[in-house]
């Protein structure tokens, strides 16, 4: 059904800004509220009709869209691609949603992914986690450069004060990477079952982290039209900076910044216990910088990863055409039975184990 009104929603932390746009084009409503579902569902009842409503991918739009579920369609906004389209010398937050209700209503809006609302704490959860993994390697490097400054191959080495900021930078890392492990431990019985995980799971260089984020990430692979736009979304692949003669390449940060962290990764993991991965990867290392041919190699992988989310099909085992001299075994990993989870979130090691349902195993 076509919308008889078009709002766009300027969000800002305390307040968001509204203005609503009629199929001609012509203003109907605007206003500047308080960010409460309360205020913003008021605006819109005073318009009766059928409205759709967008907002740029900022980090407040979760209210928004709780907010407004079942009763306006909302259309999420690639901010970087409204400001290259709008390009307005007069910037201010009524011109700005005025902006974003004109190109909604024109079919002009340049759309970011909405996330499904089941999948969307999972993916805050995992983006927690690595910020903490990020934390935990980053204390554990102060240790390291400390060493380092006074010369010294162990803690027990440095004066008192020494001693006093490098145990105080290993407890952190302690505490971080029990964190990190609730976290984990938290996400096992949401994903690991899931069909798609399972057949991720398959894939070489892929562990537990990195098929979770893979999936969480992509969310619904069939809004990629083909592998080439995967590789983009993954920043697999660099940008161009072409003029006239001259054809350069470059380092992009458009795209998704997890599924190239978690593709590096599998990438460095494939190259390290896979001998056909290794070879293939040595190849291109002769003839290009080590860090091209990782990246290479990481970008087969997200090929395999993208026909297998997309034909919804088992891995078949084979990399660039090679069958692979070890595959994961088949009940890798195991879902732990509700008995075996403790109060803390940790699974013991020697607990009772269940098999994951059979229609979520790869191959």
């Amino acid at each position: 059904m076509t919308p008889d009104y078009f709002t766009g929603l300027d969000l800002h932390k305390r307040s968001v800004t509204a203005t609503t746009l009629d199929a001609t084009g012509a203003v109907v409503a605007t206003a500047k509220m308080p960010c409460r579902p309360k205020a913003l569902l008021a605006y819109f009842a005073q318009t009766p009709g059928q409205h759709a409503a967008t907002v740029e991918c900022t980090t407040g739009w979760y209210w928004v869209k709780d907010a407004l579920d079942g009763r306006v369609a909302l259309t999420l906004a690639h901010a970087k691609g409204v400001k290259a389209i709008s390009g307005a010398k007069v910037k201010t937050d009524s011109a700005d949603a005025k902006m974003l209700a004109h190109l909604l209503r024109t079919d002009l809006l340049p759309e970011a992914h909405m996330i499904a609302d089941d999948l969307r704490p999972l993916r805050d959860v995992l983006r927690t986690r690595l910020r903490l993994v990020e934390r935990r390697v980053a204390a554990q490097n102060s240790v390291a450069r400390l060493l380092e400054k006074h010369n010294v191959r162990d803690v027990a080495e440095l004066d008192a004060l020494g001693q006093l900021q490098a145990e105080t930078h290993i407890e952190q890392a302690e505490l971080l990477h029990r964190q990190v492990k609730r976290m984990e431990s938290a996400l096992v019985p949401h994903l690991v079952p899931d069909a798609d995980v399972q057949r991720l799971l398959r894939i070489p260089g892929i562990g537990k982290a990195c098929a979770f984020s893979i999936r969480l990430e992509v969310d619904d692979v069939s809004r990629f039209p083909s592998d080439r736009a995967f590789f983009s979304y993954c920043r697999l692949v660099p940008g161009a900076d072409n003029s006239g003669d001259r054809v350069r390449h470059k380092r992009s940060r458009d795209g998704n910044r997890y599924l190239k962290l978690a593709f590096s990764h599998a990438a460095v993991r494939a190259i390290q216990y896979y001998p056909e991965v290794r070879a293939w990867y040595g190849t291109k290392k002769r003839r290009k910088p080590d860090v091209v041919a990782r990246a290479l190699v990481a970008k087969e992988i997200a090929r395999i990863v993208y026909h297998v989310l997309r034909k919804q099909e088992d891995f078949n085992g084979q990399f660039k055409g090679v069958p692979l001299s070890r595959l994961k075994k088949e009940l890798w990993p195991l879902l732990p039975s509700p008995a075996s989870i403790t109060g803390a979130g940790e699974t013991s090691r020697d607990s009772e184990r269940s098999r994951p349902p059979s229609a979520g195993m790869g191959r």
